[in-house]
């Protein structure tokens, strides 16, 4: 057989042309270098709800064991986090009272995602400072404060107000809408649900009744149906003689609230379905941020060169079951 005819004849076998096929991906994986190229991140201060109303627990955990909101946003968060693209900063706070606290600056997430990750598994309702809820009073300062650090803001809380807001409504935003965008996640279910009491020790008691926290505010002008009201007197009792009586002592995300605070600043509001699901209403609300990145093709190449060896071997035992694999020419 001349030279020709046996190459030819080598040409024709599927088995070779794969290990051929595998000899050059393997060639090119070995001088291929890394592709430079750019892509969209995003630069976020989160800022973590973790008064008492967020150890209401009305989220599906793990088997079917209730969660409560703030274990529920944690793990969003961390799920958030773990889907940004390399070259993205988050920075993480706490709120509480009506100021929220910077736990630590802007870091890159994917250097960073341990610390920021153990940042989040570690926050706890315990490290709030003073037992009031001024969400108005907090979000606003959050802006701010992601203003200062040249971010878009992720608030995560479920807007109830504690004390409540007095008749004349909560404290108005001064700042410009829309100078920072990010997104206002309301956290809880709709229905009413109990809120978790627990003593000086952190122990859980039991749960608030209505006589344990202030029903309704009154500081300032009474409202507009005080006149209706039992033993109402414009100068001694212009609030009524009774009681107030109310559901505050129960909680639900205040959406409705939630979502009059976002039109007022400029930011999106978004639901907080569960453990996962924020990256997509963050990527739409966000600030696309450039940030350097690689496309790096040699894994590609070797597990494409992989399959091809492993076609080579394989494609006698199918022949021999009868399964079709190529024809020779």
């Amino acid at each position: 057989m001349t030279p020709g005819a046996l190459i030819a004849r080598n040409l024709s076998d599927g088995r070779l042309r794969l290990l051929a096929g595998a000899l050059g991906l393997v060639a090119l994986a070995l001088v291929a270098r890394p592709l430079a190229l750019t892509r969209d991140g995003v630069a976020i201060l989160a800022i973590v709800d973790i008064t008492g109303s967020m150890n209401v627990r009305d989220y599906a955990g793990a088997g079917g064991v209730p969660a409560s909101r703030l274990d529920t946003a944690k793990a969003a968060l961390r799920d958030l986090v773990a889907g940004l693209p390399c070259g993205s900063r988050v920075a993480l706070g706490l709120f509480t009272e009506r100021r929220p606290f910077l736990l630590f600056a802007p870091i890159e997430t994917c250097s960073g995602f341990a610390p920021i990750d153990g940042a989040l598994a570690a926050i706890d309702w315990r490290m709030a400072w003073e037992g009031d809820s001024r969400i108005s009073a907090g979000l606003f300062r959050s802006l701010a404060l992601a203003e200062e650090l040249g971010t878009d803001l992720v608030f995560v809380s479920d807007g109830q107000e504690a004390p409540p807001l007095p008749s004349r409504g909560g404290p108005a935003f001064e700042g410009r809408p829309g100078a920072v965008r990010g997104l206002i996640v309301g956290a809880g279910a709709p229905g009413l649900s109990p809120i978790p009491r627990h003593d000086d020790r952190g122990r859980e008691t039991g749960f608030y009744g209505a006589g344990d926290v202030q029903q309704e505010n009154r500081f300032g002008p009474p409202p507009a149906d005080a006149e209706h009201r039992e033993g109402y007197n414009p100068r001694n009792a212009p609030f009524g003689a009774a009681a107030a009586s109310g559901t505050e002592h129960l909680s639900s995300v205040r959406e409705a609230y939630l979502r009059t605070l976002a039109a007022e600043t400029g930011l999106t509001y978004a639901h907080l379905d569960g453990p996962t699901g924020l990256g997509a209403a963050l990527t739409a609300a966000a600030t696309p941020r450039p940030v350097p990145g690689r496309f790096d093709p040699r894994p590609a190449l070797g597990a494409a060169a992989l399959l091809l060896v492993l076609a080579s071997f394989l494609a006698p035992l199918l022949r021999a079951r009868g399964i079709p694999t190529w024809k020779k020419v």
